[in-house]
C-alpha cells in the first residue's frame, strides 16, 4: 500500500474488464483520473459522479466492480457513502481518495475499518503536478483489486519438516505483515489476542507516515498497547510495535532481549516498510520460536523474510485466498510450500490465542 511498481499494462478481454465508478467532487480531478482509466486496457470506465448521492444511485444502476471515492465532497462525504455503496453494489471493491494529511489520514482509516478496500494517496487541488504519482498508484490499485485480473497462483504442499519443529510451540515473537486490506485484517486479529498476551507484535503494513500514527492508535483500543517503534527502544512481551511509514523496521539483539531498529534505506519489494528487512533480521538475530504472519496484500514482500526465518525454525501462518483482499502477499508464501498453515482470517487470531496459551 505505498510505492508503486511499473505499470505493465496487458489488455485483457472487453467482457473481462472490470467496471470503474467515479465518485468526486473536483471536476478536473473527476476529468483526470476519467481518462487515466479510459486509457488504461485492462479497465472500463463505468461513470463519474460529483457527489456520493450521486454516486450511490449509480452503484446501485450499474453494478461496477470498482469504486473510486473521494473522502470530501458535499451533500454526501465518502465516509458515510461507503457503508450505502457498499451494500447497494455488494461485489465492488472501493478504493478511497485520500489527501496525505493528518484528517485524511484519520478518515481513511475509519474508511478502511468500514469495509473500503483500499485507498490512494490524492494529492491536494492545488499541486496536481503530482497528479502522476496518483495516477500509477491508483491504476495498480485497481487491477490488483479486481479479482478477474488476478487468478489465484497454484499452491505447492507444504515440504516435510522435523516433527519436533512441525509442532505448534507458544511462540516468543509474533511478526506480522500486510498490505492492501491490512488494516482491516490486522483489527481482526489484533482483537481476538488475550490481554495477557506475553509475546511482542511486530507489524509490518504497507503504509506511509500519518497513516501508521493513526492506525497504531487504531489497534491500541483493543486490549493490548500498540505504537509506532522507535529507533533503539528495547521489545518487550505483550506490545504491539508498528512500522513508521516511510522507514524500514528490523531488529537486532541486545543485552536484554530484541531491540528496534529504523532506517530510510531503499524500498525493498517497491515499499518501505517492507516485510522482508524485519523477517530477515529475525532470523539473523536467531530469535526462537517465531511466528510469522502474512496477512492480506499486494505483490510478494516478506515471502524471502518467511523462507529464511522458516529455515531458521520459524512456524508460519498466511491467510487463506477467499478471505484475503488481495491473495498476493500470502499466496506468493503458499505456492512455493512456505505456509505450515493456511487459515481464513476469522481462524488466524484465535489460532495465535490457542498458542499463546500453550
Amino acid at each position: 500500500m505505498t510505492a508503486s511498481q511499473p505499470l505493465t499494462p496487458a489488455a485483457p478481454p472487453a467482457r473481462t474488464r472490470p467496471r470503474v465508478l467515479v465518485v468526486d467532487d473536483s471536476a478536473v480531478v473527476r476529468g483526470l483520473v476519467a481518462r487515466w482509466i479510459e486509457a488504461d486496457p485492462r479497465l472500463d470506465l463505468a461513470a463519474t459522479c460529483p457527489d456520493g448521492e450521486q454516486g450511490l444511485r449509480r452503484a446501485a444502476e450499474l453494478q461496477p466492480d470498482l469504486v473510486v471515492l473521494d473522502v470530501e465532497m458535499p451533500r454526501m462525504d465518502g465516509l458515510t457513502a461507503l457503508p450505502l455503496i457498499l451494500k447497494a453494489a455488494p461485489k465492488a471493491r472501493v478504493v478511497m481518495a485520500s489527501t496525505l494529511t493528518r484528517q485524511g489520514a484519520e478518515v481513511t482509516v475509519k474508511a478502511l475499518s468500514l469495509g473500503a478496500a483500499d485507498y490512494a494517496a490524492k494529492p491536494e487541488a492545488g499541486q496536481l503536478g503530482g497528479a502522476e504519482a496518483y495516477r500509477v498508484e491508483l491504476l495498480q490499485k485497481l487491477v490488483a483489486l479486481s479479482p478477474r485480473l488476478n487468478p489465484p497462483p497454484r499452491i505447492t504442499a507444504a515440504p516435510p519438516r522435523p516433527a519436533a519443529r512441525a509442532a505448534a510451540v507458544r511462540p516468543s515473537v509474533i511478526a506480522i505483515g500486510a498490505s492492501t486490506g491490512g488494516p482491516q485484517a490486522l483489527r481482526e486479529v489484533v482483537s481476538a489476542l488475550p490481554r495477557d498476551t506475553r509475546a511482542p507484535i511486530l507489524i509490518i503494513q504497507h503504509m506511509p507516515r500519518l497513516f501508521t500514527a493513526i492506525l497504531a492508535e487504531h489497534l491500541s483500543r483493543l486490549g493490548l498497547p500498540a505504537a509506532e517503534a522507535v529507533d533503539g527502544e528495547d521489545i518487550k512481551p505483550g506490545r504491539i510495535y508498528l512500522a513508521p511509514g516511510g522507514f524500514h523496521m528490523t531488529v537486532r539483539a541486545g543485552q536484554g532481549g530484541l531491540v528496534a531498529a529504523l532506517n530510510e534505506g531503499p524500498q525493498v519489494n517497491y515499499c518501505r516498510p517492507a516485510v522482508d528487512p524485519l523477517f530477515m533480521s529475525l532470523a539473523e538475530t536467531g530469535a526462537r520460536d517465531v511466528l510469522a504472519i502474512i496477512l492480506t496484500g499486494m505483490g510478494s514482500d516478506g515471502r524471502e523474510g518467511v523462507r529464511q526465518l522458516r529455515a531458521a525454525g520459524a512456524q508460519v501462518i498466511v491467510q487463506d485466498q477467499p478471505s484475503s483482499v488481495v491473495w498476493g502477499m500470502p499466496g506468493a508464501v503458499a505456492e512455493v510450500g512456505l505456509a505450515d498453515m493456511i487459515l481464513p482470517l476469522s481462524e488466524i487470531g484465535p489460532e495465535i490465542a490457542r498458542r499463546m496459551r500453550g
